[in-house]
């Protein structure tokens, strides 16, 4: 089977999206399939498979346009084209007018629209904000229809979108991966309280609010793990607020790093409007660290074991939030202690070709 990747970013870009293209292509590949993966920017090349880069540079167009040329050519002659990106990539799709014998199947794992409003400045969750009926769901319907087939992250976002939208592709879920970690030993707390932030610095991860709460907890350090738009803003934020020696800041980590920093802290917090599928929760989990997410996550009952899951948009709620975990700790590190089911890119790989291929019969 012949199937293309089409993603906005790939390594060495960082990113969930550029992380679950390689690790997809590499295990797809290894089941036989013919893999080409298309990439804005520089791909680092395939191991097996073929990766091709698209030129981010000029106006959005005139990426689009140069995106939809390589569809063209590479994805005309695909049983399957996948996409990662719903903008940056389906409407390039869109222009690109390959054959509808090819199927074409979108993955959702976050949301365009509403990630645009947080930019400008929005503060509601995801749910919150699809119930005031903005403008840009009937936009967004458009792109969606286009599509042979929906596939969801989460069972949160799949069934959002249904109260949402009408006239939907038919959908379904792949969840993410969850890696084997070997058996996590109980968390102890003990002075500092090492807290832990790792992810894309934007508007919608709410860094600002985590930073502020920060000035309330007492006893207590913070890392910052991650770079984007809003570093400068929180580095200036760290600097009036005279947090030197309790906020730091570091670059983001390969994954071995990544395992290191989750022993060597007591809890991952993660304030987020909203986190439809956080990976670093689901890693964080299974290497028995505990997590303070947001209330508005799509993370199934088995993997909320050892979270506290709570409304974090304001500093007052995260400094509460981090005093009660604190407090409680002991319960949280032992149920963040216990196994978790593995999910790994094999069986994800293996989901997909079954996926894929009923879609052609």
């Amino acid at each position: 089977m012949r199937i293309v990747l089409a993603t906005g970013i790939y390594p060495p870009q960082i990113g969930g999206p550029a992380t679950y293209a390689k690790s997809l292509a590499h295990e797809l590949s290894a089941l036989g399939m013919q893999v080409t993966v298309l990439a804005y920017g520089d791909p680092e090349p395939g191991v097996s498979w073929h990766t091709v880069g698209v030129s981010r540079g000029g106006i959005f167009l005139h990426r689009w346009l140069r995106y939809a040329r390589a569809l063209r050519i590479h994805a005309s002659n695909a049983d399957a084209v996948y996409v990662l990106s719903s903008v940056s990539v389906g409407i390039p799709l869109i222009l690109a007018g390959i054959p509808r014998t090819v199927t074409r199947v979108l993955r959702l794992g976050g949301d365009f629209f509403w990630e645009r409003y947080t930019q400008r400045g929005g503060s509601k969750g995801l749910v919150d904000w699809y119930a005031s009926k903005p403008f840009s769901v009937r936009l967004f319907a458009t792109v969606l229809r286009q599509f042979d087939h929906l596939l969801f992250s989460t069972k949160f976002q799949r069934d959002l979108y249904a109260q949402s939208y009408t006239s939907l592709p038919k959908s379904s879920v792949i969840e993410n991966a969850l890696p084997r970690m070997s058996a996590p030993d109980e968390r102890r707390v003990s002075d500092p309280f090492r807290l832990l932030w790792m992810g894309r610095m934007t508007p919608l991860k709410n860094v600002e609010s985590l930073v502020r709460a920060m000035v309330d907890v007492k006893g207590a350090t913070l890392l910052l793990v991650g770079t984007g738009p809003s570093l400068p803003g929180i580095r200036s934020l760290i600097e009036s607020l005279d947090l030197h020696g309790r906020v730091a800041i570091a670059e983001p980590v390969s994954p071995g790093q990544r395992d290191l920093l989750f022993m060597e802290h007591h809890a991952l917090v993660l304030p987020s409007f909203s986190e439809v599928s956080p990976n670093i929760a689901l890693e964080a989990r299974a290497s028995g660290l505990p997590v303070i997410v947001t209330k508005e996550v799509g993370l199934s009952d088995a993997l909320k074991d050892g979270m506290l899951l709570i409304d974090l948009r304001s500093p007052a709620n995260i400094a509460a939030a981090i005093d009660h975990m604190r407090k409680e700790y002991s319960s949280y590190a032992k149920h963040a202690a216990a196994p978790v089911t593995q999910r790994t890119w094999r069986a994800i790989a293996e989901e997909h070709v079954q996926l894929f291929r009923s879609l052609r019969t």
